[in-house]
């Protein structure tokens, strides 16, 4: 099926002008809707990973958060400002950026509430890596979410930024919504999913663990998975969205 042709919009978070994309089916809706969380790279438009909930009859957004892609001229890169960092704050200034990149999410998600063919009751978020922290975070606030999927949050920093690990911990343990952890085999550190399973597991919050087998053969390729694979994921992804959003 032919890609989605997005819509670019510039959205305010604060003080900041952020762009994103709006990738909408054809219709008036109102539509469920899914806002996109990328990850530490500059994204484009977002066409590959927004048009399997398109073609399921999805409002998809992907926000580019400040310093990424789009909006570049809003702030500097998040891994410039943390390689710039001395290895003994290195880990709180990861925390700390993660939690100021959280307020261009929650602006993204007040941007698409707004939207007259999106159905404000039926929002879910999904992120990877950079975005599934993003994800992750998202679930311990009340912004109206019906449930968050969160692909390989934290695959290449867990084990280098404990700071970071009693962060997201700290937050599924307040969850308040549902949540799925997806990774694969060989991805970087399956540690980050496995850890905040068992935690939602402890406090009895409703969730869901996948690990899929190995995609591709290296690391990278393990970890491009939520981005590469719908043909893999997609039903167990849409069967969770459906179970929270009827």
């Amino acid at each position: 099926m032919r890609l989605s042709e997005p819509k670019e919009v510039i959205f305010p978070s604060g003080k900041l002008n952020l762009h994103g994309f709006i990738h909408k089916p054809e219709g008036d809706g109102p539509f469920r809707a899914i806002l996109i969380n990328h990850g530490s790279e500059h994204p484009k438009s977002g066409k590959l990973i927004a048009q399997p909930y398109v073609d399921r009859g999805y409002v998809a957004f992907v926000p580019h958060r400040r310093g990424q892609g789009r909006s570049s001229d809003q702030s500097e890169y998040i891994m410039d400002l943390i390689g710039q960092e001395p290895e003994s704050t290195m880990g709180r200034k990861f925390v700390e950026l993660q939690e100021t990149h959280q307020k261009d999410v929650t602006a993204a998600l007040s941007y698409l509430k707004q939207l007259p063919y999106v159905d404000i009751n039926r929002i879910a978020m999904v992120g990877g890596s950079f975005g599934g922290i993003q994800s992750v975070l998202s679930t311990e606030k009340q912004l109206g979410l019906q449930g968050v999927i969160a692909f390989a949050p934290a695959a290449m920093a867990w084990s280098q930024v404990p700071e970071l690990q009693l962060r997201l911990i700290q937050a599924v343990r307040s969850a308040t919504i549902p949540i799925l952890l997806i990774q694969v085999e060989n991805d970087y550190d399956l540690s980050p999913t496995r850890t905040m399973a068992k935690e939602l597991e402890k406090v009895n919050k409703p969730h869901k663990l996948l690990i899929f087998p190995a995609f591709g053969k290296t690391h990278a390729e393990g970890h491009a998975f939520g981005v590469r694979a719908v043909e893999i994921w997609g039903d167990a992804v849409f069967a969770f969205l459906e179970s929270v959003m009827p």
